[in-house]
């Protein structure tokens, strides 16, 4: 099955421009794409983009990878690399935050300002006591870790990361487990994730941090490296369409030979079929035969070859039996698409020729249309009157 689908991917990606590099990359989305859980979510296949470096350097991590985030003083002093360790998913900033606006407190010495001081520095020391003694080694939150939480982990032997991206958080969470939390009042073993191995690695210009082996991974993510931003942009849309016909495959395993093939014998089966019919619906049938044979025709006028010779050579393929007998671009000729897979998924061709359908017959329901006559804003100025030959009256 994995090579069938391989061979999918490979046709996807033949004509993009990383046609080259088919092999490798039809490998690594037949891999992301069997990561996921029987639902095939999209989005928990994360792309990340690092600029440098050729396209063969492009990795598939079995988990989570994402780039390092904004850190503050202290950050350099944390480990970073962690073997099977508790990781606390947060929603809690744990910085020192500013007074509201309008905010108003009224003291009458320097002591009870103090008091307030101390009160603020001790519900933030509560908190992060409380992540420590949980016994996470690794400590992610949605929202800012300030300065003093990050000196307060180094000194603990934890590592903290604030801003995460949502997606990110919650990829993290399908593969380590685990549950995000907005109070640090009920950490326990149940609510905390886990995996095997935890690092920081250096990919290109950016460091990343990387979630392996992990329990319950059901998410993957596809580093992408390459010279120009544009080059790696234009891999990532092949690849999303590599990817999107892996999962179209599996969940729909129907598939047809492409180049053509199936509409060429759909035009041979309803050409045939019209001349059993009576009165006019004969001819809508034929019609409809001698439309289907518009993909073969542009398949061959973009390719350069002579569209009426190939179309002749498919009728009489098709005629013989050769029913997954196609356009093959790369020799100029006709053959059999099904063993040269190149496939299509049956459920893709179903809706383009059921849309199709339904468009051509909105266009034959309209009985008048009705022509908005020009304004007379923009015609030229007439002619001024005259006795002709340019002498005014």
């Amino acid at each position: 099955m994995d090579d069938l689908l391989k061979k999918c991917a490979a046709t996807a990606l033949s004509s993009k421009v990383i046609a080259r590099q088919k092999d490798f990359f039809s490998q690594m989305v037949v891999d992301a794409v069997r990561h996921l859980d029987e639902l095939l979510p999209l989005n928990m296949i994360g792309i990340k983009k690092v600029k440098g470096g050729s396209l063969e350097e492009s990795r598939l991590i079995d988990g989570v990878g994402f780039k390092k985030t904004f850190s503050y003083a202290g950050f350099e002093m944390q480990r970073k690399k962690y073997t099977q360790p508790k990781i606390a998913l947060l929603n809690i900033e744990l910085e020192l935050k500013a007074e509201k606006e309008n905010a108003e407190l009224r003291i009458d010495n320097v002591e009870e300002y103090q008091k307030v001081v101390d009160a603020e520095w001790a519900i933030l020391y509560d908190k992060l006591e409380k992540i420590v003694d949980s016994g996470a080694k690794v400590v992610l939150s949605k929202l800012p870790i300030g300065d003093v939480a990050t000196q307060y982990f180094a000194d603990r032997d934890v590592f903290c990361a604030g801003r995460v991206p949502d997606d990110d958080l919650r990829r993290t969470i399908q593969a380590c487990g685990g549950a995000i939390q907005t109070s640090v009042s009920s950490l326990s073993d149940t609510v905390l994730g886990t995996c095997q191995l935890f690092q920081e690695e250096q990919i290109g210009g950016d460091r990343f941090n990387i979630f392996t082996g992990c329990p319950e991974a059901k998410t993957c993510t596809i580093i992408l490296r390459g010279g120009a931003e544009q080059f790696i942009e234009e891999t990532e849309r092949s690849l999303h369409d590599a990817i999107m016909i892996v999962r179209r495959t599996i969940k729909n395993d129907a598939i047809v030979a492409g180049g053509g093939a199936i509409e060429m014998e759909l035009s041979k089966y309803l050409r045939d079929y019209s001349k059993t019919v009576a009165g006019k619906e004969q001819l809508i049938i034929a019609a409809v035969a001698e439309a289907m044979e518009v993909i073969p025709r542009q398949l061959c006028d973009n390719a350069g070859f002579d569209s009426m010779n190939i179309l002749n050579r498919l009728r009489q393929k098709h005629a013989e039996g050769g029913k997954w007998f196609g356009v093959d671009i790369m020799n100029e000729d006709v053959a059999d698409n099904f063993d040269a897979c190149v496939w299509e998924p049956a459920m893709v061709k179903i809706n383009a020729i059921t849309g199709a359908t339904e468009a051509a017959a909105l266009i034959l329901s309209v009985d008048e249309t009705i022509k908005n006559p020009k304004s007379g804003a923009n015609d030229p100025p007439p002619a001024l009157p005259g006795r002709g030959r340019g002498r005014p009256m």
